[in-house]
């Protein structure tokens, strides 16, 4: 079956290789027998969002990040629906403040968010920087990332990761993180997240499927590199957080 990917704004909000999010579950796709179509939209394009079926828009600076929300308005209404209709969407990095209802900088001015979400977004001049590891109610396995962001969000009612054993989460040291609603997966965490999280990947995966009318795997293809860099890095995020 041919499946669509939606990689909004790929040159503008691509920091910390978050393009990768998209190659990895295309390759995963195709090697179930798909053909992948990705389709890229930059600033200024139309979006043709109930043909998608999957959402995806990674990280960018402050200042891109602000030039995609202007856009991204646009769009607004649109990719509400999609969601509603169950459409797959993962929001990466700074992609994710872009959803909630507002984003004030550093400055204190304040950009209307898309409202997909109900979170606020407060920029400060400090950032916040470090590794990440913590739970989801998604799968029994740990979550893996890196964070480099200086916004604290508040009112995130559907955390992705419940729990956090090392790193900063929406609003604290500790905190949840991220945001996950039906299919609309949402966090700040980088590396790129599908890479360094093989069952996150695969559940993504699954969501798209099943959203198609298709079964997933009982076993899926499996990446040895992703998963042997998987397991060494958990285990040694878990022994820092044992430690701390």
């Amino acid at each position: 079956m041919k499946l669509t990917i939606l990689h909004v704004y790929p040159d503008l909000m691509n920091l910390y290789g978050s393009y990768a999010n998209v190659a990895v579950l295309g390759r995963l796709l195709e090697r179930l027998g798909h053909a992948v179509e990705v389709r890229r939209i930059a600033p200024g394009d139309g979006a043709d969002l109930p043909d998608a079926d999957f959402l995806y828009m990674g990280a960018g600076t402050e200042r891109r990040q602000k030039f995609a929300l202007t856009d991204f308005r646009r769009h607004a209404e649109r990719v509400r629906a999609a969601a509603r209709d169950g459409c797959p969407m993962l929001f990466a990095g700074t992609a994710m403040e872009l959803i909630g209802q507002s984003v004030t900088d550093a400055d204190g001015n304040t950009a209307d968010g898309i409202a997909l979400a109900p979170f606020r977004t407060v920029q400060h001049t400090r950032r916040i920087v470090g590794d990440v590891y913590g739970q989801t109610d998604l799968f029994p396995e740990p979550v893996i990332g890196f964070m480099n962001k200086c916004g604290v969000i508040s009112g995130a009612d559907r955390p992705l990761l419940t729990a956090l054993e090392m790193g900063f989460g929406n609003e604290s040291e500790r905190a949840p993180e991220g945001w996950h609603s039906e299919n609309v997966y949402a966090s700040e965490l980088t590396g790129p997240l599908l890479v360094k999280n093989p069952k996150l990947l695969e559940h993504v995966a699954a969501a798209l499927l099943t959203r198609k009318g298709l079964t997933p795997p009982d076993t899926w293809p499996t990446d040895l590199w992703a998963r042997q860099g998987y397991d060494v890095t958990a285990r040694e995020l878990r022994a820092r957080a044992q430690k701390a």
